[in-house]
């Protein structure tokens, strides 16, 4: 089936109260199809409460939502074309991997029960957990636990795939192959919505970010243009920072910082307009023994710092 021109999934003004509690502030979330999209936000800025009303759990308070190009009124259709782990998988821990999704396809009224069985081994063999399926769940590790419950999404083919915090809890093994699996998911022409907190997995596997904080959507697109947003910054290395920030400040450099290091330091900040080569040169008229300089294009994290104010994890 044709994807929707517009998007996987595309909210207007989407909006959760919760009594007098605004967790969800009108947000127009769009998620391109094919997109691996990066949902990210501290804890508490409303990623959960967002995807759970993508998924029909909890009803909006206003605003409207499109998803696989049905609109809310009409979920039911394209629901069973959206495969969701949300807030970690629950299993039978005295069954084995297999005898678990076999009851979890048994209660799928849309399951073909004929094809029970080679889709169970198809679904477990896509999340590298075949040579494992008659273990019992109990002796999983966490990362194998994590690719059970995404097998248990793809028991029938899906369009889309919605992780929440696919990674909370694992260890870097774990991580690693959850990792890949949404890679090759995504490789495969799933569009993937992953939300989580810790940048370095989001920087590594996403196309596409979205940032959240205090309910609202702050920024989102591509990767790049997320990163384009932030202005360069230039590090000059010398003998007297203080003398070197003077200049760049008097230069039209803004956010001009000093950091000291072992027998000289560095001059930092944003270029701005200002050509790079004037910031050296106005340097050594003044005497200065220059040691080294760069411009720097600022990490995922310093934007996201500068977007919200605030720090995020960055490893976990």
């Amino acid at each position: 089936m044709r994807e929707p021109a517009d998007g996987a999934v595309t909210t207007t003004t989407l909006t959760k109260r919760f009594g007098h509690q605004l967790a969800v502030d009108g947000i127009d979330l769009v998620v391109p199809s094919g997109a691996v999209y990066g949902f990210l936000g501290p804890n508490g800025s409303g990623k959960t409460t967002t995807i759970r009303m993508l998924l029909g759990l909890i009803a909006p308070t206003s605003g409207s939502l499109t998803l696989l190009g049905a609109p809310m009124e009409r979920l039911g259709d394209t629901l069973p074309e959206v495969g969701a782990l949300v807030e970690g998988p629950a299993f039978h821990l005295y069954l084995s991997g297999r005898a678990n999704l076999r009851r979890l396809d048994a209660a799928d009224r849309t399951a073909d029960p004929r094809t029970s069985s080679a889709r169970i081994d198809a679904a477990l063999d896509r999340v590298g957990l075949l040579a494992a399926a008659g273990k019992r769940y109990r002796a999983y590790s966490l990362g194998m636990r994590q690719r059970l419950a995404i097998a248990g999404a793809l028991l029938t083919p899906k369009r889309l795939l919605v992780l929440d915090e696919p990674t909370n809890g694992l260890d870097p093994q774990g991580t690693r192959e959850v990792r890949h699996l949404v890679s090759s998911l995504a490789d495969d022409g799933i569009t993937v919505l992953v939300s989580s907190h810790l940048l370095s997995e989001v920087e590594q596997v996403c196309t596409h970010l979205g940032v959240m904080q205090a309910g609202r959507l702050l920024a989102q697109g591509p990767v790049a243009s997320i990163r384009a947003g932030s202005a360069p910054v230039a590090r000059i290395e010398v003998d007297r920072p203080e003398a070197a920030a003077r200049i760049m400040t008097e230069l039209g450099v803004t956010e001009v910082r000093v950091v000291h290091g072992p027998g000289s330091g560095s001059a930092l900040g944003e270029l701005g307009p200002v050509p790079p080569e004037k910031v050296v040169a106005a340097c050594v008229h003044a005497g200065l023994a220059v040691t080294g300089f760069r411009v720097e294009r600022p990490s995922l994290e310093d934007t996201f710092v500068a977007l919200t104010g605030e720090g995020f994890d960055v490893s976990g």
